[in-house]
């Protein structure tokens, strides 16, 4: 069966910095009707295993380690038995938010993780996060950027292990890369394309 990708919004907050703010949350699930993989563990264990069904999990794949991506996620490792993956480099962001509980698996540039017969692979992409990923779905002509790149430009910068021209360079030299058509899927709010967001921060300077 070819695989597919399946999506939820799940609502909670985001802290850092001394800051709460409330936030709405992409969860997107890839995999056919036997096994998939998770990408975030934002704020509901029950909405994630809405989207999963009866299906294995394979993986819970962390984009980066802000809160409102992995809060739930040991909590979804203990209910599905899966690995929680996530870039070393995110660590200290982990810390903030689970000091009890580390993840199972490191990632790293250029993995590629196997599900439903398709692969995704890991594009390390600092600057909203030492450890931020994006993982590209060549079959399925699509990247999930996480809160890499939005519709409308680079995600949120300004805040502690964040920085604006390192981001600005991972976008323009790991994903601007990619073909035109493929589509991004966020980790907040709607999809864009490539070429998109290229054309959009080529008008912009």
């Amino acid at each position: 069966m070819t695989a597919r990708i399946d999506h939820t919004v799940t609502s909670g907050t985001f802290s850092l910095d001394g800051e709460t703010f409330d936030v709405d949350n992409n969860v997107w699930v890839v995999g056919d009707d036997t096994e998939c993989v998770v990408i975030d563990a934002p704020h509901s264990v029950s909405d994630i295993l809405g989207v999963v069904g009866d299906r294995k999990v394979k993986a819970i794949v962390c984009t980066h380690a802000h809160d409102d991506h992995v809060r739930v996620a040991p909590g979804l490792r203990e209910e599905v038995v899966a690995p929680i993956l996530l870039h070393p480099d995110d660590r200290p962001l982990w810390e903030l938010t689970h000091t009890d509980h580390l993840w199972d698996v490191d990632l790293s540039d250029g993995q590629e993780i196997s599900v439903a017969g398709t692969m995704l692979r890991v594009i390390h992409t600092p600057g909203h996060a030492p450890g931020a990923v994006c993982l590209y779905a060549a079959d399925l002509g699509c990247v999930f950027t996480g809160d890499t790149l939005f519709q409308g430009g680079p995600g949120a910068t300004g805040r502690s292990y964040s920085d604006l021209p390192t981001l600005e360079e991972s976008i323009r030299t790991r994903l601007f890369v990619l073909p035109d058509e493929t589509v991004v899927h966020t980790g907040h709010g709607a999809d864009t394309t490539i070429g998109e967001e290229r054309g959009r921060m080529a008008k912009d300077g």
